[in-house]
Formats: structure tokens, sequence, C-alpha cells
């Protein structure tokens, strides 16, 4: 019984997802939820913020798991321009959010637990249909002139690293022994019995069209449920879960995370080992990693978490490297997520991650 509760959770998961999309098709448009850019209006968006605002334009926007657009606003006591994050515009890229409950989860991120941190837009509005999983989340416009947006081939130094573990142990800090029922983690989802045949098959292409040495980790690929659990193991709080450089920016000489679509629920050990590997040189990481753990457990302390034992958490650091490794192999595999440049240099450092730190052994030995 115990091998079929995740088949039916995944399958309720799936039909869930599935079901909102239909239902958006047949009566979306008599939702009172604008579903595109396009439907979206000055009455709605004075709605959402509270603020009447009397007139908007598009500045710009792209797509990618959301529709994100740039609006000028004018109105009264209404910023000079404002971030929209919407539903995806395909069907098929909807079905991935729902997947992740990327919206559901993002637009409740900023309602309920934003207000308690720092480091992030500010939020000016949002709302979420439950029925037909359309969601609109009206964020500060980050001025690009104050504002450094670094990526995975501009990787950070040990200073700038230091500046985003220090957020993180801020909102790990705050959440410690308060997590929220409905922040899970990344192991207890029934999409995780996905992961494993992605793994492979991500594996098999990038074997096939890189030198990447993938087969360091195959390992995890055939063992990811179980391996995940372990790393997903108590004590728990509440995570970015997606803190990689792209959704990293620095202003006026602080840290700050975007795009909270992700938010879990984990040790410390995964988040670290994450943001680290993936944001900086695989030298640069092994000549500072012990020194950054170091800072974020006085960081941790300080902000109202508990002290934590050095040595656990190192290696608790060693078998997080997982999901860097995951999160890079699937990307890279899978194409289209991100520049191909931006995602092979990721895996490279995940896979670089694995051997330095011994991952695959250390999971093992704990297995």
């Amino acid at each position: 019984m115990k091998s079929v509760a995740p088949v039916v959770g995944l399958a309720s998961h799936l039909g869930r997802g599935v079901q909102r999309i239909v239902t958006d098709a047949a009566i979306g448009r008599i939702r009172s939820l604008p579903r595109t850019i396009d439907d979206l209006d000055a009455a709605q968006l004075s709605k959402l913020m509270g603020r009447t605002v009397t007139a908007m334009s598009v500045i710009g926007g792209d797509a990618g798991t959301s529709s994100r657009t740039r609006l000028a606003l004018t109105g009264e006591d209404v910023p000079d321009s404002v971030f929209v994050k919407m539903a995806a515009e395909t069907a098929a890229t909807r079905l991935m959010g729902e997947l992740g409950r990327l919206g559901e989860t993002e637009t409740r991120f900023y309602q309920e637990l934003s207000p308690q941190l720092s480091g992030l837009p500010k939020s000016y509005g949002s709302a979420f249909d439950s029925m037909t999983g359309r969601y609109v989340l009206v964020l500060e416009d980050l001025p690009a002139d104050e504002c450094e947006f670094p990526d995975t081939l501009h990787p950070l130094d040990k200073d700038r690293a230091n500046l985003i573990v220090e957020l993180l142990a801020r909102l790990h800090g705050t959440f410690w022994g308060r997590i929220p029922d409905w922040v899970y983690s990344a192991s207890a989802d029934s999409s995780s019995m996905m992961t494993g045949p992605l793994l492979k098959s991500s594996a098999r292409r990038i074997a096939e069209r890189t030198d990447i040495p993938v087969a360091t980790g195959r390992f995890i690929d055939e063992n990811y449920r179980a391996a995940a659990r372990l790393i997903d193991r108590s004590p728990n709080t509440v995570m970015h879960g997606d803190a990689h450089p792209g959704n990293v920016y620095f202003r006026g000489g602080a840290a700050g995370l975007l795009d909270w679509q992700a938010v879990r629920r984990g040790h410390p050990g995964r988040e670290l080992s994450y943001t680290l590997i993936t944001s900086m040189t695989t030298a640069d990481r092994q000549a500072c990693e012990g020194d950054i753990l170091d800072r974020y457990r006085q960081a941790l302390a300080a902000a109202g978490g508990p002290n934590l034992d050095r040595a656990e958490l190192w290696e608790r650091y060693r078998q997080g490297a997982l999901y860097a490794y995951t999160a890079a192999l699937i990307t890279a595999g899978m194409g289209g997520m991100q520049d191909e440049s931006i995602a092979l240099e990721g895996l490279r450092r995940a896979v670089a991650a694995l051997e330095d730190l011994d991952t695959v052994a250390v999971l093992k030995k704990s297995l």
C-alpha cells in the first residue's frame, strides 16, 4: 500500500492541474481575475493595489514559467512603474507550473510571509483563482540603475556570497520552529516521482552532446526519492527553494532575492549547498565555503534560529549538493528553461561539487 499512495497522489496532483486548465478554457473569461496582460486594466490594478490607478502602459516583458510585464502607471499615490507576474501563456507551461504550484505558492508567500522579511521586492497586491489557477502578482519594479543582477556566468565572490548567505540566515531564523502548514518539502511532493526518470533521460542527453561527467551522479539518478527524503529530514525551516544567481540582486550594498515561487520547507544545508554551488566558481567555493558556513551559523543564531553544530551542518551541506545537481541536470538536459551556456555552466559546477564534496559516498553511508 505504501508504494501505491505516491502514485495516487501524483495522479490526483496532475488531475487538479489539468482540471484548472480545462476550467480556465471553459469559463476563465467570465471569472473576475484577468487571464493575460491584455485583460488587465487600470480599474483592476486599482482593486489589486488598493490605490487609484488612472492609466497604465506596457514598458516591456518576457515569458517563462510565468508571464512577466513591466507597466508604467499614473494615478493617486502609485509608483511610476510596477512589475507584474501572471500565469504562463501556454497550457503546457501552465501545467508545468501547476505541478510545482508556482503561482499559488508565490502569491501566498507574498500575502502571508513576506511582511516579516526584508531583501525582496515589495508587493503592491496579489490575487489567486483556485478554480483556474490564474493569478496576478504586482511587485516593485526594481530600478536597473540601482540594482545589480548577476547570473551563473557572472559568479559571486566571497563577500557577495556572504551577503546572500546572511539573507538566507534571516529567512531561516525568522521561521525556525513555525513553518506554515502549506509549506511542504520537495521530497514530500507527489510530483517528485517524476524526478528520477527526468534525471535519467537528462543524463543520457547530456552525455550524448557534452563531455560533462554526469555519470558521477548515477547513484542519485537511480535513488533520487530515498536520497531526497534523507536530505529533507528535520530540523526544517522555510527556504527560498531556488536561490541560484539568476534569482539574486544587490542594491545599495545589500542582497535581495527574487522569484519566491519555489518556497519549500527543508534543512538549511540543502539551501546553502544549492546557492553556493550555483553562484560561485568551483575554485572560489572550495576556498571559502567553510568560512561562509561559519558566518551562516552566526547569522542564523542572531536571527532567532538555533546554534547549529558545525560538523553536522557540514555533513548536511555535503548531502545537499544533490539538489544543485538534480536542478542543474534537468534544466540542462530538458533545455529551453535557461540560456544553454548558463545551464551547462551550472551543471559543470554541480557535478564538480558532487566530486569534491564526495556527496554520493556520504549519501550511500547514510541511506
